[in-house]
This record gives C-alpha cells, sequence and structure tokens, in this order.
C-alpha cells in the first residue's frame, strides 16, 4: 500500500508499482509457507551464549523449500506484470535451474561479484521470505516455551536474528507517544532497537548530522526540512550514513518503501563523501569496471 502511495507522480513510479506487485506476492506467499528447516534448541542456546544471530545469513544451510516457494512467487506475479518490462526478467528467472539459483542466491548473501542484477530483486525477494518465515516460525516454535529464541548480539548493527544489514532505520510511535528508533533488518524484516543520536554502523555518537531533501511547492515555498519525514543521518566519525523514516512526522512511512522512493537523497548524500551502512535488496547498484 506504501508503495502504491508512493508510486503517485514519482519519477520511479513504474519501479515503485513493480516493487508493490512484488511485495504483493511475497505477502501472499508468505501466508501458507511449506516448512523448512529450523534451528534446534540447542543452536539457539549455542548463539545466545556467543552473542551471535542464529540465522546466519551467509552460513545458514538453505532449504531446498525456498526455491519452490520463489517459484511459486514468480508465476503469481506473472499475470500482475502485463505489459511491464520487467516481465521478461521474471519469465526468465522461472526457467533457470536449481544450481543457477543457489549460485545467484550466494552471489547476494554473500556480497559478491557476478550477481545478475536483472534477476537480484526477485531472487532477494523469494530469500527475504525464506528468512522472514524462519524468524516468524522459530519464535512460534520456542515462544510456546516462553523462550525467547533471539537475543542481544555483539555487534548491535547487525540483524539480531539473521546478521544483516539494515535498509533504514524507523521512529516508532508507543502508547505513551515516545518515538523509540529501531533499525530495519534488509532481509527478514526484524526490527530492532538501537539508540537515537547514535551512529548505526560505528555507534559513535559524535559528529551525527541528519540531512533531508527539500521539497518546493508549485508557488515557491519551499518545505520545512526539519519536518521531513526521510531523513539521511551520517556520521563525520566514519564516513557512513543510514536513512531514517519518521512516524511521528508521517504515520504511514515504511522503511522499504520509503527508502525506494528517496534514492535522490542517496546519491546526494554519496556525492558528499558518505557511504551507505544499509542496504536494500529490492534495488541493488553495481560497481563501474
Amino acid at each position: 500500500t506504501r508503495l502504491r502511495e508512493l508510486a503517485a507522480g514519482h519519477a520511479m513510479r513504474d519501479f515503485l508499482l513493480f516493487a508493490a506487485e512484488l511485495a504483493h506476492v511475497q505477502h501472499e506467499v508468505l501466508q501458507d509457507y511449506p516448512e523448512v528447516a529450523l534451528p534446534s534448541a540447542d543452536d539457539l542456546l549455542a548463539a545466545g551464549r556467543a552473542a551471535q544471530a542464529p540465522l546466519p545469513a551467509p552460513l545458514w544451510p538453505r532449504d531446498p523449500a525456498w526455491r519452490g516457494a520463489l517459484r511459486r512467487m514468480l508465476e503469481l506475479l506473472v499475470p500482475r506484470l502485463a505489459g511491464s518490462p520487467a516481465l521478461a526478467a521474471v519469465q526468465a528467472l522461472l526457467v533457470l535451474e536449481d544450481d543457477h539459483l543457489e549460485g545467484q542466491a550466494e552471489l547476494l548473501l554473500q556480497g559478491a561479484a557476478g550477481l545478475d542484477m536483472s534477476a537480484a530483486p526477485l531472487v532477494a525477494a523469494g530469500l527475504q521470505v525464506y528468512w522472514t518465515h524462519m524468524v516468524l516460525a522459530t519464535q512460534q516454535a520456542h515462544g510456546a516455551a516462553r523462550q525467547e529464541p533471539f537475543g542481544r548480539t555483539l555487534d548491535a548493527t547487525l540483524c539480531p536474528c539473521c546478521g544483516s544489514l539494515p535498509t533504514a532505520s524507523i521512529t516508532r510511535l508507543d502508547a505513551s507517544g515516545s518515538n523509540y528508533r529501531y533499525l530495519h533488518c534488509s532481509l527478514c524484516s526484524t526490527q530492532w532497537h538501537m539508540v537515537r543520536v547514535k551512529c548505526s554502523h560505528c555507534e559513535s555518537t559524535k559528529g551525527i548530522h541528519y540531512h533531508s531533501l527539500e521539497a518546493v511547492a508549485t508557488d515557491g515555498a519551499k518545505q520545512d526540512a526539519n519536518m521531513a519525514s526521510v531523513q539521511a543521518e551520517t556520521c563525520d566519525e566514519c564516513g557512513h550514513y543510514l536513512k531514517m523514516v519518521r512516524m511521528e512526522r508521517e504515520l504511514h512511512v515504511e522503511p522499504v518503501a520509503d527508502d525506494l522512493a528517496s534514492l535522490t537523497l542517496d546519491i546526494l548524500v554519496s556525492e558528499a563523501g558518505y557511504q551507505p551502512h544499509g542496504i536494500n535488496l529490492l534495488l541493488l547498484t553495481g560497481e563501474g569496471d
């Protein structure tokens, strides 16, 4: 819903609408996901003692069922993309063999070169549903015994469930009106708390600045940048940044959707010399020669 809202009148309208269709089939497949191997109680205990993520993305042995779920997503996506240039990429991925899919998944999760950039958002979408299902299923299986399967890890800047980078952070509203900040995982959609005015990369509290795009109305008046719902939080100590979406300024912000729709902010902050801490798996960019 948020992707469709943001697409209206946007320069990236076609891509945002494609991402909305992709999110729709992700949700549909997640409702009836096949059974997959999950971490055992001993696995969770060992991860907790080592303060490591129990479902580490680069190391976890992927269940073959994820490929079947991805193909089901692609089949559901085909009729929704009639007339879209993205349809060819979906159909091409549908006929690829298992080894090729696993190879692309490995490259994506390891951040290695050689990734097929046209297939990357689709493979990533399949992996997102797979990891989201595992996190939910693990919580359900062990929550019944009043055990919390996921806890604090050594690196608070990475997801405590799968060890992935965040896409963005979000300030959420609670019943008291407080707006705590949470990082939003790029792979399993877990949100974990991080203190505000603290770099999400190096955890420094020095040299933190906030940048936002300035909208200009038809009458030439400029929007108050201090009220922007999407900001880039930059750190002068390590030279990294991560975008923040703020519910107290716009209730319906969503980390993945608003991150995609504010690509211009990434470009400007990168031109100022900052490196991204986060990643949006639905819009990966290739490196030049």
